[in-house]
């Protein structure tokens, strides 16, 4: 099988050095795509001149944000800054919102290092009064980071907040999983009755534990290698449909592989948004292009960039060394 991924970006200076060329936006510049009206512009989601240059006089229903856990523009910094700069982002979004929507974060948790940045970014977003916690959702992986002295991390954090009263669509939240336990007996109308009799539907609600959806792997198609962090589409699709209806504009300030504006594509909903780097924002609108061409969600083995730079993988596959864990 041919095999031709990109390295991680924020990784190799070399290799970045050659993509930037080919990118179409500078910071502080906008694409606006002229078939949906989506956004995607090369900008500093702390900083509320850029932020307001991209939503303009729109107000969206719903945010998705995943931001580098421990990173502000490509440098690791210490819990204090990191909590400053989320802040910054953080009232930008609330700003971009109307009085009824939804935010979603997802957040990481270093075992390691007291569980941080989680337990600091919500104190800190306790300070916000205009939204409050609505939900706390885990997401199970596949696959973790195995060790014979702890248990194996195999989960990822998404944190749910409402301004006002948001839409809530609750169909969206069923899964495939059918439902096999009985029970919970309680009498309607006179008659006795358990659970699977009076549910609306065949099949389990998610809840706020994610096991259904399949954490992304080069084997996928929707692969987008380079990108270290990308999120299942099926996980972002689930949160649109749950809190936005179509025609509303999602905001998603850390763009990185694009999967919030490729669900947006999908859902019949407009996406405003942006990434600091000008590849990942590249790397966004191919996405797509590339989408709206073949119909498909990424690369699976192949790149973005492969018409400009060519080969630069290997010609089998290490299924060993090759697969993309999440970061925690």
């Amino acid at each position: 099988m041919k095999n031709n991924p990109l390295p991680r970006l924020d990784l190799d200076l070399e290799l970045r050095e050659k993509l930037l060329p080919h990118c179409r936006l500078k910071p502080g510049e906008i694409w606006q795509d002229s078939k949906h009206g989506h956004r995607i512009g090369c900008l500093d989601a702390s900083k509320t001149d850029e932020i307001q240059n991209l939503v303009g006089d729109q107000k969206a229903s719903l945010a998705v944000h995943d931001p580098p856990y421990n990173l502000v523009a490509f440098e690791e910094r210490g819990i204090r800054d990191f909590i400053i700069w989320c802040e910054k982002w953080v009232s930008t979004t609330l700003n971009s919102l109307s009085d009824n929507a939804s935010l979603y974060i997802w957040l990481g948790a270093d075992q390691n290092n007291s569980f941080q940045p989680l337990p600091n970014f919500m104190m800190m977003m306790r300070e916000f009064e205009e939204v409050k916690s609505r939900s706390f959702i885990t997401m199970r992986n596949q696959r973790g980071y195995g060790t014979q002295h702890n248990w194996m991390a195999v989960r990822q954090e998404l944190l749910y907040y409402i301004k006002g009263s948001p839409h809530f669509n609750v169909q969206a939240e069923y899964t495939d999983i059918p439902k096999i336990l009985r029970g919970y007996y309680k009498e309607v109308d006179g008659k006795m009755t358990e659970n699977l009799e009076r549910s609306g539907s065949e099949n389990i609600r998610a809840g706020n534990v994610w096991v259904d959806i399949q954490q992304v792997f080069y084997r996928m198609e929707e692969n987008v290698s380079g990108c270290y962090a990308q999120k299942p589409i099926k996980s972002i699709e689930r949160i649109v449909e749950a809190s936005s209806r179509p025609g509303d504009v999602v905001l998603d300030f850390f763009a990185h592989s694009g999967t919030t504006l490729l669900a947006s594509e999908k859902l019949a909903r407009r996406c405003f948004t942006t990434d600091i780097d000008p590849i990942y924002c590249e790397i966004s609108i191919r996405r797509l292009e590339h989408f709206r061409k073949t119909g498909k969600l990424g690369w699976q083995n192949s790149h973005p960039f492969e018409k400009e730079i060519g080969f630069i993988g290997s010609e089998t596959i290490n299924t060993e060394s090759k697969l993309q864990p999440s970061l925690f």
